[in-house]
């Protein structure tokens, strides 16, 4: 089957992520060879590894620590992403009130104190990510999601957060939009280009002493009587301890396999747009923006001005598989060019310039979860759901924590030590996940969350776009 034509506007869209593009890469750390030792080897050179790693030697000055990456540092997910940096760990005051709510204002706490302490490292450490905490406007286009809205600036006001009901003119002030009916700023979200963000986790690391092995994928973890073996193709290391960090990737220990699954989101960027085109949108300010659809999109600016456009489309492919041929989807592109168009008509000539994929480590809850195995001598953390630009720090100091021994407010929350329900095997699962999708498209349209649903969330299952 051919593919589809792609749209007019994507005609020079260049098949990589934008932010590639926007920031001068460093040369790559040679692989690992021969034999070598370490106190605590992280596996995986993402946003999580590259956290646990710098945590670590600011609890452990004196201890030899290392990152072995399958790849470049921040090729997959970490790199991929919107840059949204939410002050939550749970998806949202929501998710927690829904998923958590014995230990839900601990979440909620938990997580801005977890921004806070992020914004607060990047400025004392000197990097340049374009972190920008400029709030978030959160959309709603049909009448189920106004109330939802509504609902969340309940919960809003309940915990003393800030926000702001906008509507009519008000709305048109923050975003002229004919999809758009409502909205509710929060002042208290940030930005950042997240492939500045892997850089410069990746310098900062190397200057404060941490080795870094790129292009060395780690093929057998295995515990023995003085240590842990990690093998790659051309070395192996001992380490007393280790913290994976490798998210979707096929896990390293065996038990994992069916706790997440990779589901495939996609983006677009315009290329640089003048001011007086965002002013024709009403987009004045340097927020981000997301709408509360279950197949929602996020958009928000870059350094340049350009808008960056995703989401909707969530592709799980059937048994799981990965490829970077399926971080290109005509149809998804398509999709979203003719979404963007819906919701901007004064944009209508603008084109992008580039057009990606990317997967997403989907856990049945939508949070993080971390974990340790082989006498709390390996720590996992995966499972971020879109979420993971804050919520890695927090997931490195919990594998940490765990790796510590130490019992902390961290280790205690039952959404972090509890393990997700487990996705079926095929083709149940992909049948499930197909039913589960058609259902969320349907309650877009129509506002009625079906029994499917209900019973998902009785069991504390949820799914997003």
């Amino acid at each position: 089957m051919n593919a589809p034509k792609l749209h007019a506007s994507l005609a020079n869209a260049q098949p990589r992520p934008y932010w590639i593009d926007s920031v001068s890469q460093p040369p790559p750390c040679l692989a690992m060879t021969g034999a070598a030792l370490f106190d605590l080897v992280v596996v995986g050179g993402g946003f999580t590894g590259l956290w646990t790693a710098l945590l670590a030697r600011q609890r452990w000055p004196a201890r030899s620590i290392a990152v072995i990456e399958a790849r470049r540092c921040g090729s997959e997910a970490s790199g991929r992403n919107g840059g949204f940096c939410a002050p939550s760990i749970s998806h949202g005051v929501g998710n927690a009130f829904k998923r958590w709510p014995a230990e839900a204002e601990r979440l909620i706490r938990l997580g801005r104190q977890n921004l806070d302490e992020m914004a607060d490292d990047i400025r004392r450490l000197g990097m340049q990510v374009e972190f920008e905490r400029e709030g978030k406007l959160n959309l709603a286009s049909q009448p189920w999601q106004i109330e939802g809205l509504r609902s969340m600036q309940r919960n809003y006001a309940r915990l003393g957060i800030e926000c702001e009901w906008l509507e009519a003119d008000a709305l048109s002030q923050r975003l002229d939009s004919p999809v758009y009916g409502a909205g509710l700023f929060e002042p208290n979200y940030a930005l950042l280009n997240p492939v500045r963000m892997v850089t410069e986790l990746r310098r900062v690391c190397l200057e404060q002493g941490v080795l870094l092995f790129e292009n060395s994928p780690v093929l057998e973890l295995r515990p023995e009587h003085d240590g842990l073996l990690i093998r790659t193709a051309e070395a192996q290391a001992r380490a007393g301890k280790v913290a994976l960090a490798t998210n979707i990737a096929p896990p390293l220990l065996g038990q994992l396999s069916s706790s997440v699954i990779p589901v495939y989101d996609y983006a677009l960027v315009t290329e640089p747009l003048s001011d007086a085109q965002l002013h024709a949108i009403g987009w004045r300010g340097r927020y981000g923006i997301a709408d509360a659809g279950n197949q929602f999109h996020y958009l928000r600016k870059t350094a340049d001005n350009r808008i960056l456009w995703g989401g909707f489309d969530a592709v799980y492919h059937f048994g799981g598989r990965r490829g970077e041929h399926l971080t290109q989807r005509p149809e998804s592109f398509n999709r979203l060019a003719l979404q963007f168009r819906q919701a901007f008509p004064a944009l209508q000539g603008v084109s992008f310039s580039h057009a990606w994929g990317g997967i997403i480590d989907t856990s049945a809850r939508t949070t993080l979860f971390t974990g340790c195995e082989h006498q709390d001598r390996v720590a996992y953390a995966l499972g971020f759901t879109g979420q993971g630009v804050s919520a890695s720090r927090f997931a490195a100091q919990n594998m940490l924590d765990l790796l510590s021994g130490e019992r902390t407010e961290r280790t205690e929350l039952a959404m972090t030590s509890t393990p997700p329900f487990r996705f079926p095997p095929e083709p149940l699962r992909y049948v499930g996940v197909k039913m589960a999708q058609r259902s969320l498209a349907r309650e877009d349209r129509d506002g009625h969350r079906d029994l499917l649903l209900k019973s998902f969330d009785a069991l504390g299952i949820g799914f997003d776009s």
